[in-house]
């Protein structure tokens, strides 16, 4: 069996949150595309996973009589990004005479009923906002590095309900899209489960998902070539290997914040933490195949 990556693309690389429409997100996704298909040819099979902060925010921004509940949303964030990914990538592998196809998973994942995170909303959603929205807006609202967003209950991810599909659908050499904008978050109830008001984090989601199907590498794709420590500032270091250690030792002294890259070093950690042989790395969307050679991005490593 090939060895499996599960590649995690961020909502922000497919939706500008700021609004701004100058093409980048275009770019960005030429760029996962393009790492997709290199991974296919380097003997990997891949299981693309995605954010959807910018699109389940706007969606609900539409919905102002509230007629739909938020994990419809996030269901119907799953069903609209997955199929941009799906026919762009197909007709990629057309073109390219390559015998794999996408499979779309719409993907549920149980969380705690109890998790803080229902208590403190850290997760953005939704475009920046303008100060008559600040103002008036009955949300949760949090400062970001970007401007002033909406946020929503974070919790994290427990169990992947649709996970033997997944593995079934590797098995048989699909480019899988799943867990969109961190799955559909549901409870168990009595004997049945509910979808709760939540958007659970996709790198947490998606080395949850590493971990259960054994992959072989996390790779988590974001706007920074790699992972910086005195970021902006005059003393910015770029890391091109980190072990456990140094990185809980930045995250503990700040470097690494709630809202941006602390799940990814979460995430990253975490899978590395399950699976010594896992390469997990986080690198910008074209760098996948480098990153994995050492070439570029960051490396966790155990020790």
């Amino acid at each position: 069996m090939n060895r499996v990556a599960v590649y995690a693309i961020g909502g922000n690389a497919l939706s500008s949150p700021t609004g701004d429409s100058d093409g980048k997100s275009e770019e960005v996704l030429a760029r996962v595309m393009s790492d997709v298909v290199d991974l296919l040819e380097a003997g990997w099979s891949v299981v693309l996973t995605h954010g959807n902060g910018p699109q389940v925010g706007h969606l609900m921004q539409l919905d102002e009589n509230v007629t739909q509940t938020m994990d419809t949303w996030v269901a119907a964030t799953q069903g609209m990004i997955g199929h941009s990914l799906s026919i762009n990538l197909d007709s990629i592998l057309n073109k390219r005479r390559r015998p794999e196809r996408t499979a779309c998973v719409i993907t549920r994942v149980e969380v705690d009923p109890s998790d803080s995170g229902f208590r403190l909303p850290t997760k953005p959603v939704g475009p920046v906002l303008n100060d008559k929205v600040v103002m008036s807006a009955d949300w949760d609202i949090a400062e970001t590095k970007i401007g002033p967003r909406r946020v929503v209950a974070s919790p994290l991810p427990m169990n992947i309900l649709d996970l033997e599909v997944i593995r079934k659908l590797v098995e048989l050499k699909a480019v899988v899209i799943c867990g969109g904008g961190g799955g559909i978050p549901v409870i168990r109830k009595e004997k049945h489960f509910v979808g709760v008001p939540a958007v659970i984090d996709k790198d947490r989601l998606s080395a949850l998902l590493a971990i259960k199907l054994q992959a072989d590498a996390l790779i988590i794709s974001t706007a920074t070539d790699c992972v910086k420590t005195g970021f902006g500032t005059d003393k910015e270091i770029s890391h091109s290997v980190l072990t456990i250690d140094e990185c809980e030792k930045f995250s503990d002294s700040g470097e690494f914040p709630a809202g941006s890259m602390g799940p990814k070093i979460g995430s990253l950690v975490e899978a590395a933490l399950h699976n010594p042989n896992l390469k997990s790395i986080l690198c910008q969307p074209g760098d996948a195949l480098k990153a994995l050679k050492g070439e570029a991005g960051t490396t966790i490593l155990k020790k």
